[in-house]
């Protein structure tokens, strides 16, 4: 059984490690971004519980990314002070986490997503006695994956599939009977390689 992790030691490290922005487009250096672009404020929550970090299952029935795996998060209303702000908000809204058991310990690099997001994740400890609601509407699941699988770098690896007519390559961890991919899988990529020994 793997050591839990000690998230004060997590952030001291992060501390150390330049921060750098992710993509989509990582592992796809040939596309080519248009200047000017305009990419709409998001923010997630790196939510860890017990050692495990909480995700989510979207609901089939969504519009936007049915069934897929993500992180308790989504659009930065203009009512929201900050990512902090929403990333909280739409904890609240999405699982039922209330902002007083959430301790955030750091804002990691944003994340530009193929769907015109930059993902501001948000880090933070969340109280053991915590217990999920799910929000029907857009929640299926809710669910903990171990925060010492995530922070494994060699957990990750990389698949492709067609969209829009192209090859795109994309990181995935799996994990169970979850296929966590896109975006999520490179956000909690980019937390691993940054605190990797």
């Amino acid at each position: 059984m793997a050591r839990p992790i000690d998230l004060d030691r997590l952030v001291a490290a992060l501390e150390k490690v330049p921060q750098r922005p992710s993509s989509d487009y990582d592992l796809n250096a040939d596309v080519v971004l248009p200047e000017g672009r305009v990419l709409r404020p998001a923010a997630v929550l790196i939510g860890v519980c017990e050692d495990a970090v909480i995700l989510t299952k979207r609901a089939s029935h969504l519009k936007h990314h049915p069934g897929q795996i993500a992180l308790p998060g989504g659009k930065i209303d203009a009512s929201d002070a900050d990512p902090v702000a929403a990333a909280l908000r739409e904890a609240r809204e999405e699982i039922g986490l209330a902002p007083a058991s959430v301790t955030v310990l750091a804002e990691l690099p944003s994340h530009e997503t193929v769907t015109g997001y930059t993902v501001h994740p948000v880090l933070a400890r969340v109280d053991p006695a915590f217990v999920a609601t799910p929000e029907p509407g857009e929640v299926a699941e809710v669910f903990r994956v171990p925060l010492p699988l995530l922070l494994d770098p060699a957990r990750y690896r990389v698949e492709r599939r067609r969209w829009r007519g192209v090859w795109r390559h994309y990181y995935v961890v799996p994990f169970g009977p979850y296929y966590i991919w896109g975006a999520t899988a490179r956000m909690l990529k980019a937390l691993a390689d940054r605190v990797a020994p």
